[in-house]
């Protein structure tokens, strides 16, 4: 399987069941989507922030099918400008390289340095997709078991009405 084995084992560990999708490189929520089709699914764009002194960075997780405004962002942030972190950020936080950004990089902040944002509409999701730390595959995962994979990180999150 693609993806990061830590991240298996960690799913394993946590008794969380996923399907599996491989596929051909997919670095954006518009290319993968049409490894989707199929799959009764809600299919997650992610995003990773930085503030504009760089000391607080930000995952941002909505639903596929909405657009997200930085400038909105920023304002329900309070965090001033915000921008997309470097590739050596998502890296250094997140294990991931730039098209492969996943809440399941998560796993990977052992400081919980990463705050995490979720787009509200998602919670009325049955089941969640998102990649494997890398892009080349997908997990399905029911949205109960994604809250347990959140809450067993320990990184901060927040539930926000993104539009």
């Amino acid at each position: 399987m693609n993806g990061d084995p830590k991240l298996y084992a960690l799913l394993e560990r946590l008794n969380i069941q996923f399907e599996y999708i491989e596929h051909p490189p997919a670095p954006t929520a518009e290319i993968a989507r049409q490894y989707w089709m199929g799959h009764n699914v809600r299919h997650c764009k992610n995003l990773f922030l930085r503030n504009h002194k760089g000391n607080r960075h930000y995952l941002v997780v909505l639903d596929c099918d909405r657009d997200m405004d930085i400038r909105a962002i920023e304002k329900m942030l309070h965090q001033g400008r915000l921008s997309f972190a470097s590739e050596k950020r998502l890296e250094k936080y997140l294990g991931v390289k730039p098209g492969s950004v996943t809440p399941f990089g998560l796993m990977n902040d052992t400081e919980n340095h990463v705050c995490l944002f979720l787009d509200k509409n998602l919670q009325n999701a049955e089941r969640l997709s998102f990649h494997p730390c890398v892009n080349t595959a997908s997990l399905i995962v029911s949205y109960e078991d994604f809250i347990r994979f959140l809450d067993d990180t320990g990184n901060m999150y927040e539930w926000l009405e993104l539009y």
